[in-house]
């Protein structure tokens, strides 16, 4: 009886494929990583090719393992970098040019052009999302603009356009099938989340022909079958799919109203359920949709905000201050003293995100005194990485109008136990952190489980689930209070 997912986790460095089987269990998994290309200043690309290429050898390694057999893979699930752009030729497969990366800032001044008109609270109304050149809309404007030979192609319907979910789906059904699931849809700005239909309005003010975009599907359910892939028989049905963050959210079993999950990487990545209610946010997150298993009616929505600078605050101490020799020395040195000692760091290195969305805001050190140490510097940056969240987390629980539930943590830094106690004591919320920490994977996989049968739907993936360690409170109130006090006393400098 087949009893093993094929999870691809299609990353923005590279490509992790991994097995996981009918109890939840990650039985192996390969990572390859593919260049990352800068033409200009700002400007970030990937080679489509080298995507595909880095998943092709993900899945021969894999299968070279002979950790199960062929006819004992029962679906496929994909998760992935979620706003990155590209078109191919509907014939061959190929790329029309290489993929714009939601890194990329290309689009800067058309969506600065976008806002002067006064055109942001009716995008942000349709999709939830803010006018910015991160979000998929403006890529494909470009492209159409800019890649070689594209107007001839057009006219004979021979453009397709997608995020890498859809390029992938394309590749694994050998051109059968051009779809997208709704949370990788919800991340375009093309799409009305209400509706959950591309938008003639936003085609029309982004210059997008409806015609080249994928099919929009649930996350979860079968949307195709293997055709022609090298280290794969044919037939397997891909059966999952959703952007990496809400992946996460899907993966660590969040799915009552009020959970929560922070992935802990270069930034920091949180998402709230706010089930089938789609939440206009007043207080600086962003909402998106988390994900819909077929036969749902609606789909779950989520709010979600993001810390730009996380863990890469903690490599900033280690390449360009050489305050620590590796990443995971900053714990012992942290723990060296008892509290920051009034030292505070905010890591607006690339700006400050949500909710405070000041992008000119700049890092600052301050609160330095003769008795400083890089103990005090250490504690202030893992204070700075919980403190961030902790903005983020209360938006989000005023915008629902409730208390959250125990946060879900997951990424590198979620190994960090100092950390991670830091993070429950100036949230006031205990947090819990799974045994199988490689979330995105996870989700990708549940969806495609549940897609095909093999689990019966989220109670059971529930029980799948497993709690690793939880991180209970032990700071007092009066003493959280004043610390996030002095915190937003240091982001208001770093402001101006």
């Amino acid at each position: 009886m087949a009893a093993y997912i094929l999870a691809i986790d299609q990353g923005t460095t590279g490509t992790t494929v991994a097995l996981v089987n009918q109890r939840g269990h990650l039985c192996g998994e390969v990572n390859y990583e593919y260049p990352q290309i800068y033409p200009r200043p700002g400007w970030v690309e990937h080679r489509p090719a080298d995507i595909w290429n880095s998943v092709v050898k993900g899945l021969r390694t894999l299968q070279r393992r002979k950790l199960c057999k062929p006819s004992e893979i029962a679906a496929i699930g994909i998760t992935n970098q979620r706003e990155t752009s590209l078109l191919w030729h509907a014939d061959t497969g190929e790329a029309l040019h290489n993929a714009i990366v939601w890194q990329c800032r290309r689009t800067t001044e058309y969506t600065r052009q976008l806002q002067s008109e006064g055109l942001e609270p009716k995008v942000r109304r349709k999709t939830g999302l803010v006018l910015d050149p991160y979000f998929s809309a403006s890529k494909f404007r470009w492209l159409l603009q800019n890649a070689k030979g594209i107007k001839g192609l057009l006219a004979k319907d021979k453009v397709r356009a997608g995020t890498i979910d859809s390029y992938l789906v394309w590749k694994l059904t050998g051109g059968r099938h051009h779809v997208t699931d709704v949370s990788n849809a919800s991340r375009t700005s093309l799409m009305n989340i209400g509706t959950v239909k591309w938008d003639r309005e936003l085609l029309k003010l982004f210059e997008v022909p409806e015609g080249i975009l994928p099919e929009i599907v649930p996350s979860s359910g079968v949307m195709g079958v293997t055709h022609g892939v090298p280290g794969l028989p044919d037939g397997i049905p891909v059966a999952g799919m959703a952007g990496d963050q809400q992946a996460a959210l899907f993966g660590q079993a969040c799915f009552a109203v009020g959970d929560a999950k922070c992935t802990f990487g270069t930034g920091s990545f949180i998402l709230m359920n706010t089930g089938n209610r789609m939440l206009a946010s007043k207080a600086g997150v962003l909402t998106t949709i988390g994900w819909q298993l077929a036969g749902e009616k609606t789909p779950t929505y989520a709010l979600e905000g993001g810390a730009f600078v996380c863990g890469a605050a903690v490599q900033w101490l280690r390449d360009e201050l050489g305050l620590i020799k590796s990443a995971a020395a900053i714990e012992p040195l942290a723990a060296s003293v008892t509290d920051h000692d009034g030292v505070e760091f905010v890591p607006a290195l690339t700006g400050l995100g949500a909710p405070w969305w000041e992008p000119e805001a700049r890092g600052t050190l301050t609160g330095l005194t003769r008795g400083s140490n890089r103990g005090h510097i250490a504690r202030a940056t893992l204070d700075a990485m919980a403190l961030q969240n902790v903005d983020i987390l209360r938006a989000m629980e005023k915008d629902l109008g409730k208390p959250m539930k125990p946060l879900r943590v997951d990424g590198g830094a979620a190994a960090n136990d100092l950390l991670m106690q830091i993070q429950a004591d100036v949230l006031g919320r205990k947090l819990i952190r799974p045994v199988m920490t490689e979330t995105t994977v996870a989700g990708a996989a549940y969806l495609a489980g549940i897609g095909v049968g093999l689990w019966a739907g989220k109670k059971e993936v529930s029980k799948v689930w497993r709690a690793d360690r939880e991180f209970k409170v032990q700071m007092s109130a009066k003493r959280r209070t004043a610390r996030l006090q002095s915190w937003h006393a240091a982001v208001q400098r770093a402001i101006g």
